[in-house]
């Protein structure tokens, strides 16, 4: 998505594209879905510390790893629109009041990447497929489209609901990931059951990597 905004010395709007590291801010929850003729207006309850009058209207926001721009302010509500197509191709068409959801602003141009370059553009969906517990670790399997895990290597990245994460295990139409304790208990995965389905983009190197081949 894109942020607008004027430019001081021309009276003419120039756009900016978000980029993201995949590293989460905070959950959020969804507090109002509104029905539109061409998708719906999403408004989120975000956590107090995202709150810090740096955000403003027309920035970009990750939300589940899908790019999106805020439309409203007003406290810890910040909404969104979301239009049909993003609503086919992402996970965002599941949400409904309560659920809970992965944040994460723009990366500042001074900021750290301490994930890897996500572009919050949903390339697809995928769904868990196995959960195995291993002392405080956790594997999590997920299925996902045969183009996509194409794209995939073992100890490549990969953006889970909008999480940097490192693939373990890449097989014909399945990936897996460990994750540790921090990860479960402040992002959404923690809450995530057999069959939920999740926003998956994978490496932007990978992308281009299949396309020259």
């Amino acid at each position: 998505m894109t942020r607008k905004r004027k430019d001081e010395n021309e009276n003419d709007t120039v756009y900016s594209t978000g980029m993201f590291t995949g590293l989460i801010e905070a959950c959020g929850e969804v507090s109002a879905i509104e029905r539109q003729d061409h998708g719906i207006r999403l408004t989120v309850t975000t956590a107090q510390s995202m709150v810090d009058g740096t955000t403003e209207i027309g920035d970009s926001v990750a939300i589940n790893g899908c790019c999106l721009t805020v439309i409203e302010m007003t406290g810890q509500s910040w909404s969104f629109e979301a239009g049909e197509e993003t609503l086919s191709k992402t996970n965002l068409g599941d949400f409904a009041v309560g659920s809970p959801v992965n944040l994460e602003r723009a990366l500042s141009a001074h900021g750290r990447l301490g994930g890897h370059f996500v572009q919050g553009h949903v390339d697809g969906v995928g769904a868990v497929a196995e959960i195995k517990t291993d002392g405080e670790w956790t594997d999590m399997h997920f299925r996902l489209p045969r183009e996509l895990a194409e794209q995939l290597v073992p100890k490549g990245s990969i953006a889970v609901d909008g999480i940097s994460l490192t693939v373990v295990g890449v097989d014909a139409d399945q990936f897996n990931v460990a994750l540790i304790p921090h990860t479960l208990a402040v992002t959404t995965l923690g809450k995530r059951e057999i069959g939920d389905r999740v926003n998956i983009e994978t490496d932007i190197l990978g992308k281009y990597v299949r396309q020259f081949m």
